[in-house]
């Protein structure tokens, strides 16, 4: 690391591709990188051009250690861990202190264990960045993507997965629902989107296809576990009979931005970035000008 350039930037990688269109991106702003992907979890192939190395998601001491060496200062959470039981995380000693400066947070909802982690990560010297700050373009501003229009019932559908995803973040359960016809066939909970979705498969209704509605926590901590979509949530979409996916503006990574509007549009699926007040409100006023 050269004298007075940026500190290096520590990626904490989970699956997916972004951890590797993070460092790329900040490869591409000058400044060095280096990845600790989780073992499990990480990809080695996204991670194999870059400078990182694999650790137990236990192995706090390993973890820091090996980031403090790197020269590492501030810190990228990016990627989804499914987490796993205090037994099969297995930590080590220091591991274990950081559960316990953690402390019920462990074991509450990922929100309230996220903030926690981000508060102790500080208290180590790191200062922890939200992936959206590296790579600024994933996130979209509010309209539509792609050649796919949502009509007036969907947008309906559309709103009441907005207010149903609102009511499950404000109790720190998930992110996402499918709504059809007014009727929340699935929510989110600690299996993930694409598992909801092949749920909501099995469960949908004749007629006019649902929507998915991905939405930011209420309070949550934008550093860490933001809204992730990609490709493979758009095929999960489509062999759910979905019309669409929705989404909250500048509250969202894509990831392949342009992968997945070219799947959407060939599978026939709308792609709406919105305001959730917007959205809700626009839909308020329909009932009163109907009543």
């Amino acid at each position: 690391m050269t004298s007075g350039a940026s500190p290096r930037l520590g990626i904490l990688a989970g699956g997916g591709k972004l951890p590797g269109q993070v460092a790329a991106a900040a490869l591409a702003a000058g400044r060095e990188v280096f990845i600790i992907g989780f073992e499990g979890f990480a990809e080695p192939a996204v991670l194999a051009p870059y400078r990182h190395a694999f650790a137990r998601l236990g192995a706090a001491g390993q973890i820091l250690k090996r980031l403090r060496a790197e020269g590492c200062g501030d810190l990228v959470l990016v990627g989804p861990v499914r987490r796993p039981s205090l037994l099969a995380l297995r930590p080590d000693a220091e591991g274990a202190r950081i559960l316990a400066r953690i402390g019920r947070a462990a074991f509450a909802g990922d929100d309230g264990l996220l903030a926690a982690l981000v508060r102790v990560l500080g208290e180590e010297g790191f200062r922890v960045i939200g992936a959206h700050e590296i790579l600024a373009e994933l996130v979209e501003a509010p309209g539509q993507l792609g050649a796919i229009a949502p009509d007036a019932a969907a947008l309906r559908d559309v709103a009441r997965g907005v207010a149903v995803v609102r009511a499950l973040g404000a109790v720190d359960v998930g992110q996402a629902a499918v709504v059809q016809q007014g009727i929340v066939l699935a929510v989110e909970a600690i299996e993930g989107t694409d598992a909801m979705l092949a749920r909501a498969q099995a469960l949908a209704r004749p007629g006019p296809g649902g929507v998915l509605v991905k939405l930011v926590k209420p309070g949550q901590d934008r550093r860490a576990d933001l809204p992730t979509l990609g490709p493979r949530t758009v095929a999960g979409a489509a062999a759910a009979g979905l019309r669409g996916i929705a989404f909250e503006a500048f509250g969202t990574l894509l990831s392949e931005r342009w992968a997945m509007v070219e799947a959407a549009d060939a599978a026939g699926l709308f792609l709406l970035s919105l305001d959730p007040e917007a959205a809700l409100g626009r839909v308020h006023s329909e009932d009163k000008e109907t009543t």
